[in-house]
């Protein structure tokens, strides 16, 4: 593109780049059924001509309209069951742009993903496309700007199909010798720090971290203006790197880091509106992976208190949605924020953290479920691990098989792991059951009464009381040790002192509301054209007025 200056970048399309392994077009899943990767329809030359144009001058608007719709419609009608034509067919009509050949092939692979089944020289092909854009987005001089949809969609394919090569890579028992041969030769596409360092780097050349403290002091206006760059600059960089955030998170989470997960989303201040929330799918990705990772690090009120914002929010919005390439995936996290949130009350009964709304949805979809998980028992666990397996991310194992010895699956390995720990969690709380019970009856009980109740040793019972204060409470992001407890407690010689935390009445809520019913019933009376009224006769004296 003409108006594009990158340094060290070049200005045509190399066929022997590093983005083509062995110089040639991958091969497709979909060649078998007659497909012809040099041919071009005329719509989708004429997508690329716009597309390219639209890109040169900048025009936001007018790409997301073809990003979002005219590259979906056309999905649909032209290449439901093939990939699209190649890189190589469709870059005559660009001027050979670098770049632009660059996000094509971003946009291909994605399709390629989403329709079909990737063979494993395009999985190693796609690692390196990516590498080739975030290298330019990085090291060059990107004069240029993209809607926020797209810029999010690449960190989130970016982590997806690093997801998806490691659950590939460790199914290793039906692998033929070409598969493991490429394997052994490729041996650095998908590595776990290959990827942790392109994000960590998107975050740290953008300053983005830097740019939202400026912008909490009054000096910046990244978020007022959704990350664009209304002075002629580019989004590029500062949007990617702020996705990025959100990309560490969820790869954290997939490896089993929930702190360090944690920690990178912190210039983030999730309690706020910002440019993660104006992204659907950035939003509930966000809010899903913080829940969660909240949730195996104890923190419940977090996890709970967020869980039931997200649910509020699509509740209210997702009708907005329905003809979103990315509804399915809406309704999907959904159900699975419900298993969630319903696991989190269950461990730590907050329930005056929930609306009333989001309570009622709950009760529907888990209300029976949710009383037999309070009884710790067999079928208790059953249900734990049912909610815990269909809610959870796909958990990976980033590291290389050892391909000396014989090959097995291990894919499942480190799902089994965290299930382990999360239900060892779970076995734990198996002894706070009675003490809840307890400690919500009485105010104050003597240590010997309540271990007579029950039928423990008063060391015994001072143990159970210990795990109740450790398992009632977690050390928050910083550092600080809070409380999860609906019901708490201190020990003052060998008396049991009760505290109950009874939730605050919410006067300004049910103000609000009766407002917002009385201001719609006035809207309704002014619709209302009332009949010319006959002049009223004149009170006697001495009637009420």
């Amino acid at each position: 593109m003409a108006s594009y200056d990158y340094e060290g970048a070049s200005t045509g399309y190399d066929e022997s780049s590093a983005t083509h392994r062995g110089g040639s077009q991958p091969p497709s899943s979909g060649q078998d059924l007659g497909y012809d990767p040099n041919f071009v329809p005329d719509s989708v030359k004429s997508f690329v001509v716009h597309l390219y144009r639209h890109i040169r001058e900048k025009n936001v608007y007018e790409i997301h309209q073809m990003y979002e719709t005219s590259f979906q419609t056309l999905s649909e009608r032209l290449f439901k069951d093939t990939p699209w034509p190649s890189v190589d067919a469709v870059a005559p009509y660009v001027d050979n742009d670098h770049v632009f050949c660059l996000l094509y092939r971003e946009m291909w692979f994605r399709h390629l993903y989403a329709r079909l089944t990737p063979t494993l020289k395009q999985r190693i092909d796609s690692w390196d496309n990516y590498i080739s854009l975030f290298q330019v987005v990085l090291h060059g001089v990107v004069n240029m700007q993209l809607p926020n949809q797209w810029l999010w969609d690449m960190v989130d394919e970016f982590v997806y199909q690093f997801q998806s090569f490691c659950q590939y890579r460790a199914k290793m028992k039906n692998k033929t010798d070409q598969e493991i041969s490429l394997l052994k030769q490729f041996d650095q596409a998908w590595n776990v720090y290959g990827v942790l360092n392109f994000l960590q780097a998107l975050v740290e050349k953008s300053m983005i971290i830097q740019i939202l403290e400026r912008e909490n002091e009054g000096l910046e206006r990244f978020t007022a203006t959704d990350g664009y760059d209304y002075d002629g600059g580019s989004n590029v960089l500062k949007v990617l790197g702020y996705f990025s955030m959100v990309g560490l998170l969820r790869v954290h989470c997939l490896l089993g880091d929930y702190n360090t997960g944690l920690q990178r989303l912190l210039p983030i201040d999730i309690s706020q509106q910002g440019v993660y929330t104006i992204v659907i799918g950035s939003h509930i990705t966000t809010i899903y992976h913080y829940g969660f990772a909240n949730l195996m690090l104890r923190r419940y009120t977090d996890a709970i208190r967020e869980f039931n914002k997200i649910l509020l929010y699509i509740l209210k919005t997702k009708h907005y949605h329905q003809k979103s390439p990315q509804y399915e995936q809406i309704l999907k996290k959904n159900e699975q924020m419900y298993a969630l949130l319903a696991t989190c009350l269950s461990l730590c009964p907050r329930v005056n953290l929930v609306e009333e709304t989001i309570n009622v949805q709950l009760r529907e979809k888990y209300g029976e479920k949710m009383s037999r998980m309070q009884r710790y028992d067999d079928e208790a666990f059953a249900i734990y691990d049912e909610l815990f397996s269909y809610a959870c991310p796909k958990f990976i194992t980033p590291s290389a098989p050892s391909f000396e010895e014989p090959l097995v699956n291990y894919n499942q390995d480190a799902y089994r792991l965290q299930l382990k720990l999360f239900l060892y969690e779970v076995k734990q709380q198996q002894l706070l059951t009675g003490v809840r019970t307890f400690l919500k009856v009485y105010s104050t009980i003597s240590l010997g009464k309540l271990a007579s109740y029950m039928e423990v040793d008063e060391p015994t019972l001072r143990t159970i009381l210990l795990t109740y204060k450790h398992k009632t409470h977690a050390v928050d992001s910083d550092g600080k040790i809070v409380s999860n407890a609906d019901v708490d407690f201190y020990i003052d010689d060998d008396m049991i002192f009760v505290v109950d935390s009874k939730p605050a009445k919410r006067h300004g809520d049910l103000f609000l509301r009766q407002i917002v019913k009385f201001e719609g019933l006035m809207n309704d009376l002014e619709r209302v054209k009332p009949e010319k009224l006959e002049k009223p006769e004149k009170l006697e004296a001495g009637s009420r007025s």
